[in-house]
């Protein structure tokens, strides 16, 4: 990643320091000169501030309350009490706006085609970055936070110090964590002096890869350009196929998780799975599993038993907790304490069956309270339903809250306000939001006002084409033998 160095100004995302011997809450003191930059990164091509123009102001808002639930999480791993995160999320409107715009720089491409980022997605992106700024600023990171993009100093003469930084600018050597990325990709992309690539970057073309997935997946985790053939990546990729997973899946496994490869077969992988077998997860469907959620086998045992424990507590059997591992390995994931418990707490609050829902739509403990659920449930609200009606709504249609209110909900609502139904029929068939628009809705309802007879909603959607062409000729007939 390249960085270009310019004057400080209002549109400046980042500013990295160097050479900060003694910090204190309230001042610092340079050795060095500080500098601030725009980034510009080169797998993009583009700045940090790409997709705020073109990004909906409904999920900007979500990215927002996603990152700071990241920011949030990441203190207090580092010691910081609830109240105190809290406080400072309070004064980091800039930060998070960074934070937001740094996602929008590493999913370019997600943005560009419409795709929404997961939470898992958003966590891995930032928590790496909030690492390293960790282990850059140290103690400062708080000031950091609160005063981006400013540089949190006092005193006159040490900004006087800063303009003349500023105007004479001299090229920051790259960091640890860029230099690693370069060798990495290096040894990854680079011909060796008989003009072949790496032995296991011939191995993983073979498997299906092409050259720029190795060099993003190098990106991401620059020790896999280290790892042997013969030694790691190889015996992995067999064990894989072994399973079932089909040779198509691995590069997309290895992508996303290319970490298994650094994992011991014998140490961890087998006894992980075997404990996971243990817990619920079905030995006959590892090969589904793993292509759902490549991580999970990256994960300790102990995150893995904590899950696991909250799905017994909020009265799972042993049948369906293994029937949510093998479904949903995701959960695994997801915080007990910052995501599982609030949301189970939320959905309690309308009235909903907690372990009903784990089992139905465990995707649905995923999603952020503040920038999906409460707004699912406000869209409702608004629309003249009851708390209760909502709740029952989410307990006979799980994934209703997984759906974007904009490109599902609104639209979907707004065709149903042209169908003879009362808002009642939503309550008593929810699935109604799940099928499509213009390929099932529109053209069904049709041929029930051309026909001239009424069907429940649930007959118009649910029944097969088979199903639901005898349902129109039995009442059409019956309307008929009515008339004589």
């Amino acid at each position: 990643m390249r960085a270009s160095f310019g004057i400080r100004c209002s549109s400046c995302p980042t500013y990295v320091t160097r050479g900060v011997p003694s910090i204190s809450r309230n001042h610092l003191s340079f050795s060095r000169k500080l500098f601030f930059c725009r980034a510009k990164f080169a797998e993009s091509d583009i700045d940090g501030t790409f997709s705020l123009r073109v990004i909906s102001p409904t999920l900007l808002a979500a990215e927002r309350e996603e990152a700071k639930a990241v920011l949030t999480l990441f203190m207090r791993k580092q010691g910081m009490s609830n109240a105190a995160a809290a406080r400072i999320i309070n004064k980091s409107d800039l930060f998070i706006d960074h934070l937001v715009s740094r996602l929008h720089s590493i999913h370019k491409s997600r943005y560009l085609v419409g795709r929404e980022l997961t939470t898992l997605e958003i966590r891995d992106a930032l928590i790496p970055y909030l690492e390293t700024l960790l282990e850059e600023h140290g103690k400062i990171l708080v000031d950091l936070v609160e005063n981006f993009p400013n540089a949190p100093i006092t005193g006159q003469s040490v900004e006087k110090s800063v303009e003349k930084a500023v105007i004479t600018v001299v090229p920051l050597k790259p960091p640890k964590l860029d230099s690693k990325k370069l060798k990495a990709l290096a040894r990854v992309s680079e011909e060796n002096p008989d003009g072949k690539l790496p032995s296991h970057v011939l191995y993983l073309i073979e498997l299906g890869m092409d050259i720029e997935q190795i060099k993003g997946m190098t990106r991401k985790f620059p020790a896999f350009a280290y790892y042997s053939l013969e030694g790691k990546i190889k015996p992995v990729v067999e064990f894989l196929l072994n399973l079932g997973v089909p040779k198509s899946d691995i590069p997309m496994i290895l992508g996303k998780r290319p970490q298994l490869c650094g994992i011991s077969l014998s140490e961890n992988l087998i006894p992980t799975m075997t404990f996971l077998e243990n817990l619920g997860v079905d030995k006959k469907q590892w090969a589904k599993v793993i292509h759902r959620f490549p991580a999970l086998l990256t994960y300790s045992r102990q995150k893995c038993k904590a899950t696991v424990d909250f799905l017994y507590e909020m009265g799972l059997s042993e049948e369906n907790v293994g029937k949510v591992l093998t479904r949903c390995p995701h959960i695994i994931s997801y915080s007990v304490d910052d995501k599982l418990r609030p949301t189970a707490e939320y959905f309690s609050s309308l009235g909903v069956d907690v372990a009903v829902l784990l089992h139905r739509a465990p995707q649905t403990f995923g999603l952020s309270i503040e920038a999906n659920l409460k707004p699912v449930t406000e869209f409702f609200l608004d629309r003249g339903y009851i708390m209760e009606e909502v709740g029952t709504m989410i307990s006979r249609y799980g994934a209703l809250y997984t759906f974007s209110l904009d490109e599902n909900l609104i639209p979907k609502w707004d065709y149903f306000l042209t169908m003879d139904y009362p808002k009642s029929e939503l309550v008593k068939f929810p699935q109604y939001f799940g099928y499509s628009l213009e390929e099932r809705i529109k053209p069904r309802y049709k041929q029930v006002k051309d026909s001239g007879v009424r069907l429940l909603l649930n007959q118009v959607l649910s029944l097969s084409d088979v199903e639901f062409d005898k349902a129109l000729k039995r009442k059409m007939k019956k309307r008929l033998d009515g008339t004589h």
